[in-house]
């Protein structure tokens, strides 16, 4: 009797396929068992230096425990959350990994090796407040290791008017802040410090960029400057950076010299009124005999105005003037290159 070569080689092709599924399976049954944590995502590694705190929302994938997975929790004020089956975890100071761990050691109970992954899908709990001259101020919720350069990054950098240092305030129980002029306030809540800008953004000494911590507040105040109008080539606002007063041959430089229509001999400086609402004391000055040395020069202090009036004699409302420096309307701020 002949054989049917066509049937025979289908079912040789049948039994092979079964042997090799058969073999798979059995490969994978040899292959080891998962113990311990889900492995996590790469989101999950980026975010497991994170620490927890209040406010904070996660969730919790638990495998065979859909009571506790894929619900959005907020950890409460005291740092905790409560879950079904576990109970109350204090997960307040903990990083992912170490949260994960902590539920479950409370998913034992009920399940032999319990798969536990956190995710957080709102960061709220490490807050940093950046104010003042910066282009963006505002609280900032930091992840991870953050300086105060990163900060004042994150608030889109300084704006012109910015001045020469940068205030750091941290409340007491997160520890003094690691600066030498660190001092407490009289309070005993925080530790305040400055530092200058121009040190820390030309990184003159790296230990003074120090990692911010949950709550602190960065200040960025406004700088000091002094005023030049009137006939010269470049008026408006200028800072002081560090010095706190500049000379009168000074500030024409800065303002570029006066245009030739200019009576520099019947210059005018109106020195900062003091205290809110005083008025301003008017000094007539001769520019003209100080640049020839006939007349020694004369500081200008922070908020004083130069102002160079017209060789045209003209009923000049100076007070008009000195408002609307005040208000900043039709001021343009011009920082000195050595900042």
């Amino acid at each position: 009797m002949r054989l049917n070569c066509g049937k025979l080689s289908t079912f040789t092709t049948i039994c092979i396929c079964a042997f090799t599924l058969y073999a798979q399976g059995a490969d994978n049954l040899s292959q080891p068992k998962p113990t311990g944590q889900v492995p996590p995502s790469s989101d999950q590694r980026t975010d497991s230096a994170y620490v927890l705190g209040p406010d904070d929302r996660i969730t919790i994938t638990a495998l065979h425990a859909d009571e506790i997975s894929g619900k959005p929790i907020q950890v409460d004020s005291t740092g905790s959350i409560n879950l079904p089956m576990v109970g109350r975890v204090m997960v307040k100071g903990l990083t992912i990994p170490e949260a994960e761990n902590a539920i479950a050691a409370g998913l034992r109970t009920y399940i032999e090796k319990p798969l536990v992954t956190v995710n957080v899908t709102e960061y709220q709990s490490q807050p940093v407040s950046v104010m003042g001259e910066v282009i963006t101020p505002g609280q900032y919720q930091v992840k991870g290791r953050k300086t105060i350069v990163d900060m004042l990054s994150m608030a889109g950098g300084l704006r012109p008017d910015a001045g020469h240092v940068v205030k750091i305030t941290r409340r007491i129980e997160n520890g003094r802040i690691p600066l030498a002029d660190a001092i407490e306030t009289s309070s005993g809540q925080f530790t305040v410090a400055e530092l200058r800008l121009r040190d820390l953004m030309e990184s003159k000494n790296p230990a003074d960029n120090i990692s911010v911590e949950p709550h602190d507040t960065i200040t960025v105040p406004k700088g000091e400057m002094v005023y030049v109008v009137g006939e010269v080539n470049k008026s408006g606002g200028f800072m002081l950076a560090e010095q706190n007063s500049v000379s009168a041959l000074q500030a024409i430089a800065l303002a570029g010299g006066y245009t030739k229509t200019a009576s520099p001999g019947h210059a005018k400086i109106l020195c900062a009124a003091d205290g809110e609402g005083g008025s301003r004391k008017e000094t007539s000055i001769d520019l003209r005999k100080i640049i020839e040395g006939k007349a020694p020069d004369v500081p200008i202090h922070a908020q004083d105005i130069l102002f160079i009036p017209t060789n045209t004699p003209k009923n000049v409302a100076i007070r008009v003037l000195e408002a609307a420096i005040q208000t900043g309307s039709g001021v343009i701020i011009w920082r000195s290159s050595r900042y």
